[in-house]
């Protein structure tokens, strides 16, 4: 194919819409510019117009007035297979009923199940429900300790000066 490859791949699923004339104008368009610049595509159409002209010029078939009574009474002459599911008016079909026995045999082997894996799985989600309760706490009380930080590590409290003492409590703390 002369043109792009992914062009020519698109143009394909839009040929038997541009022959039929189902295609929409723009669409339209771009299949003729197409068909302009890629010779291989254009043949591809002409032959595909090509053919159906020629189908149209056959006859057209119609079945005769017994064919439907005929294909009928074949039918029903044909013997219904038998096997044994079919013989089983309660159970429809082979899926069905592994279906029902897969249920049952899950049911029974849930319900037997030790009690102390579900008491495991209720001590864990405590656990992590405690967990969550003291972060929320901690988150809770953070500005309590941002201001306790904030306190702490104030420089400005360290520069002020000492009150006073008087003379007889200075030669105390001197000794």
């Amino acid at each position: 194919m002369q043109g792009n490859m992914k062009s020519c791949n698109g143009m394909q699923d839009k040929v038997v819409e541009y022959l039929d004339g189902r295609i929409r104008p723009a669409e339209r368009r771009a299949v003729e510019e197409h068909f302009s610049s890629c010779a291989e595509c254009r043949v591809r159409a002409e032959q595909f117009r090509a053919l159906w002209n020629a189908l149209d010029d056959l006859p057209v078939l119609s079945p005769s007035p017994a064919f439907d009574a005929s294909l009928r009474a074949r039918i029903a002459a044909e013997p219904s297979p038998r096997h044994f599911w079919s013989s089983w008016i309660w159970l429809p079909s082979p899926r069905l009923a592994f279906a029902v026995t897969a249920l049952v045999v899950m049911s029974v082997w849930l319900s037997s199940m030790p009690r102390g894996t579900t008491d495991r799985t209720t001590a864990e989600a405590a656990a992590t429900q405690s967990s969550a309760d003291s972060e929320f706490r901690m988150i809770r009380d953070l500005p309590v300790l941002e201001n306790y930080d904030v306190i702490s590590k104030f420089d400005a409290l360290t520069e002020l000066p000492m009150p006073q003492a008087s003379a007889g409590e200075a030669t105390k703390e001197n000794r």
